[in-house]
């Protein structure tokens, strides 16, 4: 079993930044990738950006792009979402997601663990 813990949320301004973090514990992270998805208030969640975690691979919704940088420490079991120049649209709760299985990274329904979730919020 893998629990995933985040951190790092809160509330910054527009264009600041944050750091999220979602570590993997229970036992060494040996999946096939990690990602971030969000939910904003009234909205259904949606994904956010993935890594594969033995390659580096990294993919990213395209309202992020240029802005969010997602990264892995193997050695820490965790995942890294740098959120740059936030806007208040990327107001949501971020939850941190791990796959065993290889292929699509972009669909929630093939993760298979779930941190609790980390409040962001954006302030105008």
């Amino acid at each position: 079993q893998v629990q995933l813990v985040e951190s790092g949320g809160g509330l910054v301004e527009a264009g600041g930044s944050l750091r999220l973090s979602c570590a993997a514990s229970g036992r060494p992270f040996s999946g096939a990738a990690m990602g971030w998805f969000r939910q904003a208030p009234g909205k259904e969640r949606e994904f956010v950006a993935a890594v594969n975690w033995s390659g580096g691979n990294t993919y990213y919704e395209d309202s992020v792009k240029g802005r969010f940088s997602i990264s892995r420490d193997i050695d820490k079991n965790t995942v890294y979402l740098q959120m740059n120049s936030l806007k208040p649209e990327d107001t949501a709760v971020y939850y941190c997601s791990a796959k065993q299985r290889g292929g699509s990274v972009w669909f929630e329904d093939l993760y298979d663990y779930w941190g609790q979730g980390t409040q962001v919020t954006v302030s105008s």
